[in-house]
């Protein structure tokens, strides 16, 4: 999961895409970068860290220009490490090129392998320089038809975008799983993962970039073309579970009021005989309100997050995320003694945290603790830019629902159905991807869990 955002023509590119990172920071927190272009020539910064960290005011200085494009970062193939952080920068004969990506590359691993046979050397361990290696070997006289030659050797999800000498593109997968959304502030075209950031910067939002397309923003111009390969809707269902800021717009659906409808169709699934309902926050807080506006239970925020601690689940090391619960919650007596409790979360991954978190309410003096979850149980790892790289780390991939309510110490446990997840949200039920819950993946993995692993580490010992 990242968050890419690019602008093109305005006379404060840079700033602009400053903003709209800080928007996005929620999408990626190991590193971020920006990439201005003027009079020819790229301006790069980044760094490991939160975007407040690595930007001042000085650092922002250096990147002049109208067109930029930025980069917030969370691994899921490659090293967490600064020579990973994107905008990845090359020099080709088509001039400089500077590219973004959100999503994960299925076949990247056969393709490097490949690439390397011929000669070519690789600075970086992520999957995104596969596509510059691709288009370096194929230069087009416009860099447009160069990408798109590069696409169509490449599989799995990606949305990204482009930068060069003349132009900003931007490019989403034929499947759709990520999303990338297209907007128009003060006249300038922009590029986002979410509306969130076009909030912040009081742009309109325009439209989603369809699947297949390839949108190029040039002399103030846009010009679409599609990619020759047709794929059937995969659409990553988990954006409106767990990802995207609930204040955004993602897949053409308000992802705050999926969430509201997720925990009403739980609450009329899967009913508990209690006093109050609390949500996990902060992704559990609209699924936990639906559940207490359906079931008639009152919501009481009986656990405070400290928001100067980043979102466990995507911190990258098992360690912190066992340590960061405590960190991150601590619940409040005055509102759960001697009540019988409802915790809403948006989903259980790892099973870590679930049991930390029950253990926290009952000794506040929680007389029941009753758990439920706004999507169905995940089984299987994703391979299309999530952070479940292993069958092994999922809970729920060798335990039945009662298994893991004992592992969790909870009085009952029940998760949102498959169909119940799949009606809370616009468009038809096959125009997503499942792939976590039922194992059914739209694009062939085989070439991930062969070689993938072995190209691509995920962390060094060192690392680690």
């Amino acid at each position: 999961m990242c968050g890419i955002f690019g602008i093109e023509r305005h006379e404060d590119a840079a700033n602009y895409a400053y903003l709209g990172l800080y928007a996005l920071q929620h999408r990626g927190q190991e590193s971020a970068g920006l990439v201005s272009e003027h009079q020819g020539r790229f301006h790069v910064e980044r760094g490991m860290g939160y975007v407040a960290d690595i930007f001042s005011k000085r650092a922002l200085a250096r990147l002049p220009g109208i067109r930029a494009i930025g980069h917030t970062r969370y691994s899921t193939t490659g090293s967490s490490i600064q020579s990973n952080a994107q905008p990845l920068v090359v020099n080709t004969s088509m001039g400089p090129l500077a590219l973004v990506h959100n999503g994960n590359l299925v076949n990247a691993a056969e393709l490097r392998a490949a690439l390397e046979q011929d000669g070519s050397i690789f600075q970086t361990t992520s999957d995104t320089e596969v596509i510059l290696h691709l288009m370096a070997r194929n230069p087009r006289a416009d860099v447009a038809e160069a990408l798109i030659e590069a696409l169509q050797h490449v599989r799995g999800a990606y949305s990204l975008l482009l930068l060069s000498r003349d132009c900003l593109i931007a490019a989403r997968d034929p499947y759709g799983f990520r999303p990338l959304l297209l907007g128009s502030c003060e006249g300038a075209i922009c590029f986002s993962s979410e509306s969130c950031a076009f909030d912040l910067l009081e742009a309109q939002l325009v439209r989603d970039v369809e699947l297949g397309e390839i949108l190029v923003a040039r002399d103030g111009d846009l010009e679409s073309y599609r990619q020759s390969v047709e794929a059937p809707p995969a659409r990553c269902i988990f954006e409106q579970v767990y990802f995207a800021r609930p204040d955004s717009r993602v897949f053409g659906d308000g992802v705050s009021d999926s969430r509201l409808k997720m925990g009403a169709t739980l609450a009329r699934e899967a009913p508990a005989a209690a006093d109050i309902v609390v949500p996990i926050p902060d992704s559990g807080l609209f699924a936990a309100l639906g559940y207490a506006r359906e079931s008639g239970l009152p919501l009481e925020f009986g656990l405070i997050r400290n928001h100067y601690v980043g979102r466990t689940f995507i911190e990258p090391k098992q360690s912190i995320r066992h340590f960061g619960v405590k960190v991150k919650l601590n619940p409040i007596r005055e509102l759960i003694e001697g009540r019988r409790v409802v915790l809403v979360d948006d989903s259980i991954v790892r099973g870590t945290t679930s049991p930390k978190i029950v253990k926290m309410v009952r000794d506040v003096g929680a007389a029941e603790v009753h758990l439920r979850i706004g999507c169905p149980p995940t089984i299987r790892p994703c391979h299309y830019g999530i952070d479940m790289p292993t069958a092994e780390e999922l809970i729920a991939s060798d335990h039945e629902i009662d298994e893991i309510r004992e592992l969790v110490g909870a009085d009952s446990l029940a998760y949102l159905s498959l169909d119940g997840m799949l009606e809370c949200v616009s468009g038809p039920r096959q125009s997503y991807c499942t792939a976590c819950w039922t194992g059914s993946y739209p694009v062939d993995i085989s070439g991930v869990d062969r070689r993938q692993g072995v190209l691509f580490p995920i962390r060094t010992e060192e690392e680690a």
